[in-house]
């Protein structure tokens, strides 16, 4: 199974998974980010709320709840009308918390290996992907260690 790498765990890579998964169920879509914290530009530190409806991924919200990243919000929102089946949640260390929580893996060098190209993360061993999409700030991608000066685009 092809395996497609995309680098930027911010709101242009996250939105980059989600189409690429929906249209391309034959292959494996992975998120990885380049800087220490994930969706750094569009981070929120502050405590937000968040409505599970009951046709959501309850996986998700289950995952999250197990690792602290959300709470049940206890108290009620100001003029809402909770429908049946509907949960609301806190994000008590902010919203990043959410693209932390599956996003941490630092990428620090590519190399491209023949057709596929090679990923190093910060202190782990690196992986081969078929294809890569960098969705990060330039100024970012000039950083990188490896071939990705002399890429052909």
């Amino acid at each position: 199974m092809s395996r497609v790498l995309i680098v930027g765990a911010g709101l242009t890579g996250s939105l980059c998974a989600c189409l690429l998964r929906r249209e391309m169920t034959n292959k494996v879509i992975v998120v990885w980010d380049k800087s220490r914290r994930a969706g750094k530009f569009v981070s929120c530190h502050q405590s937000c709320y968040i409505r599970c409806t009951p046709n959501h991924e309850k996986h998700f919200y289950e995952e999250l709840l197990a690792h602290g990243v959300l709470k049940p919000l206890v108290s009620s929102v100001e003029g809402e009308v909770m429908e049946a089946g509907h949960k609301n949640y806190v994000t008590p260390t902010g919203v990043s918390s959410i693209a932390e929580a599956f996003f941490n893996h630092q990428v620090t060098h590519i190399y491209q290996k023949g057709v596929s190209w090679e990923m190093c993360r910060k202190g782990t061993a690196t992986e081969q992907f078929d294809a890569v999409v960098l969705t990060m700030a330039v100024p970012q991608i000039l950083q990188l260690q490896g071939d990705v000066g002399s890429c052909k685009y």
